[in-house]
């Protein structure tokens, strides 16, 4: 199946079935796909549509069905099974539309019909956002890549950097940032309806995959369609197992970020955007068990902010900000009635300010400030653009940007000059419950990456393994633990060296 209609571009023309395949799409073959050899003038779409491959066709299939006015040309996934699920779905349910072009290597599919293709979502494990998003940048290529941007703190900031130098329009997949509650929270703390915010408490239902996991032990052979080299991409060689692979890569530190790195760029966006939140100057965190391997399965991490600039009618004080994870919550605010749910079944977020509570659920939605039968009618006026069809319009709002001409363009909501330092934060967070053992809370320098008060040469004890013996009556746990470089260990959670010819280079 990766060779199927694999067509290189100078024989695109001549290729009369590829020609009648993708006779369906209007304008594939015109001119207007590519820039005029002049480069004179902003780019024009023929019908206004753009070319969009996809690159992961998990989370990739459900972004790609936002994008459906647009043309869809190509599909890639280093599973080639799934690819054939996709494709079959896709013609039953648009028998008047198809996708000509089916890959299982992304290189080769930007080799072969590279200049096909406009746009590209990346939906692929967390492990390999950054240098597929990164290539694709490089080509001039538009992006829409999955939250969490990236893996590691370094990888995101190579991706700030890399949008602002090749000025393509990009967007994180994080769609409550285009939301309108997202609007209404922020407008609201603007104006000082609740005072100045001191206190940002927020949870998650996550995981809800295993955690805490030892290395498997078994190694089966690997299913037949699966480039299994191609999907570990940066990550450390090891066999292949069902437990990475199609689902539970989150609960991995190699290949995902667990419960927090999942749901945070969701969850905390409205409090990043509201507070006007950048770096902070220092971290602890506290949990469950957890493995080398693997991230607990409740953890808490406590995020503290310096003071910034005041804005609009408000002053915008130092914040501690508290996260919560495989059950954990805050306190139930007093102020709510019996029986009111805290946030909704995804989670939520408590912001509390010197004049008052606001409380909302995952993606912001159901914003409300508290007790809720005193506000039921409160709204305040929202002054900054709001995106067509809300959180269901994320996508578009992509595709618009890619329309305009990059000197007028009016960036997306998650852009990566937002979402790379965003998610720098939400990642350097993951790491936390990691290097807790170190009894102090962690100050950071986020222009640096570095956090400055662990010193080289530093001990810490960490857990190699977490096994249940049920051998003994009643069971216990019989954990193995080793003694590590702390300063050394923590360098590499935020700069994680990747395998040869996985290196990013901007």
């Amino acid at each position: 199946m990766e060779n199927e209609k694999q067509v290189p571009r100078r024989d695109f023309l001549k290729t009369t079935a590829v020609v009648a395949t993708v006779a369906a799409i209007p304008g594939i073959l015109s001119s207007g796909c590519a820039e005029t050899e002049q480069n004179e003038g902003p780019k024009v779409w023929p019908e206004n549509k753009l070319n969009i491959a996809v690159i992961g066709v998990g989370m990739g299939h459900s972004n790609m069905q936002n994008c459906l006015d647009e043309n869809i040309v190509a599909l890639c996934d280093v599973d080639l099974n799934r690819v054939a699920i996709r494709i079959n779905k896709f013609k039953e349910e648009h028998p008047d539309k198809t996708v000509p072009y089916q890959y299982q290597n992304y290189k080769t599919m930007f080799a072969e019909i590279g200049d096909l293709i406009d746009a590209v979502i990346i939906a692929t494990p967390d492990h390999t956002h950054a240098r597929i998003t990164l290539d694709a940048m490089k080509l001039g290529k538009h992006v829409y890549c999955q939250k969490p941007l990236t893996h590691s703190v370094y990888e995101s900031r190579i991706l700030t950097q890399a949008a602002e130098k090749y000025n393509v329009a990009t967007q994180m997949g994080n769609q409550g940032a285009s939301g309108d509650d997202t609007s209404w929270v922020c407008e609201s703390i603007w104006n000082g309806d609740i005072g100045e915010v001191t206190e940002v408490h927020a949870w998650t239902n996550r995981p809800i995959w295993p955690q805490c996991l030892n290395r498997p032990e078994e190694t089966p052979s690997t299913p037949k369609g699966l480039d299994w080299d191609l999907w570990l991409g940066p990550a450390p060689a090891r066999p292949y197992s069902p437990m990475y692979h199609p689902w539970n890569w989150r609960g991995w530190f190699d290949f995902g970020t667990g419960a927090l790195g999942d749901m945070a760029c969701h969850i905390l966006d409205v409090a990043m955007r509201s507070l006007r939140l950048q770096y902070p100057t220092g971290i602890q965190a506290s949990s469950t068990k957890w493995t080398l391997e693997s991230p607990p399965e409740s953890e808490k991490v406590t995020y503290y902010f310096p003071e910034r600039e005041k804005y609009r009618n408000v002053e915008m004080p130092e914040v501690k900000l508290t996260w919560y994870d495989g059950g954990l919550m805050p306190d139930r605010p007093l102020e709510l009635e019996d029986g009111e749910m805290m946030g909704d079944n995804d989670g939520g977020v408590l912001f509390v300010g010197t004049k008052g509570k606001i409380m909302c659920g995952c993606y912001a939605k159901n914003a409300k400030r508290l007790p809720t039968k005193d506000f039921k009618d409160y709204n305040p006026t929202i002054n900054e653009r709001l995106v067509e069809g809300g959180i269901g319009g994320h996508e578009k709002d992509w595709i618009r940007a890619c329309k305009e001409d990059p000197a007028t363009r009016v960036k997306t909501k998650s852009h990566f000059g937002y979402a790379g330092p965003f998610n720098e934060v939400v990642v350097m967070g993951t790491v936390a419950a990691r290097l807790s053992g170190l009894q102090r809370v962690l100050k950071w320098n986020g222009e640096e990456m570095v956090f400055t008060n662990i010193q080289p040469g530093e001990k810490m004890r960490v857990p190699l393994s977490v096994k249940l013996d049920e051998t003994k009556v009643p069971p216990n746990y019989n954990s193995e633990y080793g003694m590590i470089d702390a300063y050394e260990y923590a360098k590499s959670l935020i700069n994680q060296t990747p395998r040869k010819g996985w290196e990013l280079e901007i």
